[in-house]
């Protein structure tokens, strides 16, 4: 019995495995932590086997399992690290369009709040509608609503992917100042 169970979840485990580290490595930044991130959610998934297979979508259920797994990562390194604007460093930049283009993509998530960067990770590269992006992180759909329109707004406006949108950034218009004839109205 159980030898049918470890196969079907090393079946789930080799055919989910790819997803599951694009999406660490868009959350994370970093391929070794998306690599530990996976490994952990899949772990976890793997002591609640019978119900992750019995749910509705199983896979739906690991990538929750490993955002939460990030949560709580993040919540604890915190505390611990010591956040810097730069990194003493640099790599050399590469050559390859592609790379330059993936490394801007990861900078600019990186600069976003972790609930922000997992609502636009969720909808835009896992494909996932509100309602699917809510449900994975527990909340209502307007709120990945906003969440996902501050974290364009704040894209557009820092510039970040200017380079890989081939656009300009665009600034925040300034609020307009209440006419006279409109103060005079109210």
């Amino acid at each position: 019995m159980t030898s049918s169970i470890d196969d079907e979840f090393q079946d789930f485990m080799a055919a989910r495995w790819p997803a599951l580290v694009r999406t660490a490595y868009l959350l994370t930044g970093g391929h070794h932590s998306a690599e530990d991130l996976a490994q952990t959610a899949l772990a976890r998934a793997f002591v609640k086997w019978h119900r992750v297979r019995d749910s509705s979508d199983p896979a739906a259920y690991v990538r929750r399992i490993m955002i939460r797994c990030h949560a709580d990562q993040f919540r604890r390194s915190r505390v611990r690290e010591w956040l810097t604007a730069h990194l003493p460093d640099t790599a050399a930049p590469s050559p390859e369009t592609s790379r330059d283009q993936r490394e801007a993509l990861v900078q600019a998530l990186g600069q976003l709040p972790a609930r922000q960067r997992t609502a636009v990770v969720l909808h835009f590269f896992e494909d996932m509608t509100h309602a699917q992006v809510a449900k994975a992180l527990g909340t209502r759909e307007s709120t990945v609503r906003s969440q996902l329109s501050r974290a364009l707004a704040r894209l557009r406006q820092d510039g970040l992917l200017a380079e890989l949108t081939g656009r300009t950034a665009v600034p925040l218009p300034p609020c307009a100042p209440i006419s006279s004839t409109a103060k005079d109205g109210l």
